[in-house]
């Protein structure tokens, strides 16, 4: 499988609480929900769209997966809300307890288990693994080069700090631009590949 990461990020590399104020306010975020001003249903949905649409499953670090677990199922009968329903999903975890997986066709993944089941995932058939969210996580896929695609919806803010997908720990990886597209709020909805010769 591919492991794709998609995201709402801020030009200044945030991708905390885009989606609404007491989404996440952890460290003081006060800007939850950016993203409304920027967002149009043609380019930045379609970009969600067309990344959902080509997962074969969903991977969340756990608190990405609470706060899916708890919106999604009751939305049942919408297209998207049914596929999120339906496919695949793993959760990277060190206290969620089987029984707490309410959430159809979820997987708990051990935290400390995690980049070896995850490693697992990558070499086995299929297409792509969709991450969506779960920063933490993303940041260290990243750091270890298991990343093999980004899809990045950035929108036309800075937030001037927050939770972010990229590492710091002085990790370089370079990825070659795939496609890109533009909206007329300025957002752009970008797609990386990880490049072969870095």
């Amino acid at each position: 499988m591919s492991i794709v990461i998609t995201a709402f990020i801020s030009l200044d590399g945030v991708v905390q609480a885009p989606g609404g104020p007491e989404e996440d306010t952890e460290g003081g975020f006060a800007h939850g929900g950016w993203t409304h001003q920027f967002f149009d249903p043609e380019v930045a949905g379609g970009a969600f769209d067309a990344a959902m649409r080509e997962a074969d499953a969903l991977l969340f670090g756990r608190r990405t997966w609470q706060m899916m677990a708890r919106a999604w199922p009751e939305r049942a009968g919408d297209p998207f809300a049914d596929r999120m329903n339906s496919i695949a999903k793993y959760v990277v975890s060190r206290t969620l307890t089987d029984d707490q997986l309410t959430w159809d066709n979820t997987t708990r993944i051990p935290g400390d288990e995690a980049l070896a089941h995850i490693r697992k995932l990558r070499e086995s058939d299929g297409g792509n693994l969709l991450i969506m969210g779960s920063p933490s996580l993303s940041r260290t896929l990243l750091s270890e080069g298991l990343v093999d695609e980004l899809r990045l919806i950035v929108m036309p803010v800075m937030l001037g700090g927050g939770k972010s997908i990229f590492p710091e720990d002085g990790t370089k990886a370079a990825f070659e631009l795939v496609s890109t597209a533009a909206a007329p709020t300025g957002t752009q909805a970008c797609v990386y590949r990880a490049a072969k010769d870095a």
